[in-house]
């Protein structure tokens, strides 16, 4: 919500495009993560109002995991929340709050102030504070939610990127190939064959649930670019992450135009 009538005229006039494009407030994607064919959990990502950072327009994206509470070994709950830019292509702020079996409540905070270069990160178990430190830093940062929305921007570019961007108060390099590459999909929640531009990556660092190295995706091959399926690493190994539900306003995964058959 606008705190003032000057934030809402800064925040308006970059979203006349972005409304109808990539960072579509309201818009709400589920997917399911599996392997091997297990439903391990699910992953909800939403884009909420646009807000300001300073005199920036900005928007926050927010994100919940959940783990699959019919697998007694696998229990994960978080929730993370990122502050973006306009352009998607980077991050002003970011928050997390993970509970993973019976370990303590871990809780991250990191805020990007660019115009003094700085960059300050906390952590607390419980509630109580384990690390706060602040880095000089030099480039714009990702998180590891912003990061998603950074792919959906540069998706089409047919480039290679490096990402700097912060896990665990540290920040490492995530590498991505965008290779403007279409690839037709097939999803449980689309009956037919979707449109989709493929990318591969490493991310050098290790995240939630052992999240780590080379991974894949597939994003609709339209203006939207929403996540279609995704392939990682984690702990228990290549998992498969599949888009099973939407809210996007106007949207519809493209259609896949099949080669005709031969006579």
């Amino acid at each position: 919500m606008f705190r003032s009538a000057a934030v809402a005229i800064l925040c308006a006039v970059p979203f006349v495009a972005l409304r109808a494009q990539l960072l579509q407030p309201g818009e709400e994607l589920e997917y399911k993560v599996s392997y091997l064919g297990i439903t391990l959990g699910f992953i909800r990502i939403i884009t909420e109002e646009p807000t300001s950072v300073g005199e920036a327009p900005a928007i926050r994206v927010r994100a919940t995991m959940q783990s699959n509470p019919d697998i007694p070994f696998l229990s994960l709950r978080a929730v993370f929340e990122s502050l973006l830019d306009t352009s998607a292509a980077f991050s002003y702020r970011f928050r997390s709050q993970v509970q993973q079996g019976d370990e303590p409540q871990a809780t991250a905070s990191y805020e990007f102030d660019y115009a003094r270069r700085q960059a300050t990160m906390q952590e607390w178990r419980n509630g109580e504070l384990l690390l706060q430190r602040r880095v000089s830093i030099r480039s714009r940062l990702n998180d590891g939610l912003s990061l998603l929305f950074a792919a959906r921007r540069y998706v089409l570019s047919g480039k290679s990127y490096r990402f700097p961007t912060v896990v665990n108060s540290d920040t490492f390099a995530t590498v991505i190939h965008f290779t403007q590459r279409r690839e037709a999909v097939r999803i449980d929640a689309v009956p037919y064959p979707v449109r989709t531009v493929y990318f591969r990556g490493n991310s050098n660092w290790t995240g939630i649930y052992g999240l780590t190295g080379a991974f894949e995706g597939w994003f609709s091959d339209d203006d939207a670019r929403v996540p279609i399926r995704a392939k990682m690493r984690v702990y228990v190994g290549n998992v498969l992450i599949e888009l099973v539900r939407w809210k996007r306003n106007g949207w519809m995964p493209p259609a896949a135009e099949l080669p005709s058959a031969e006579p």
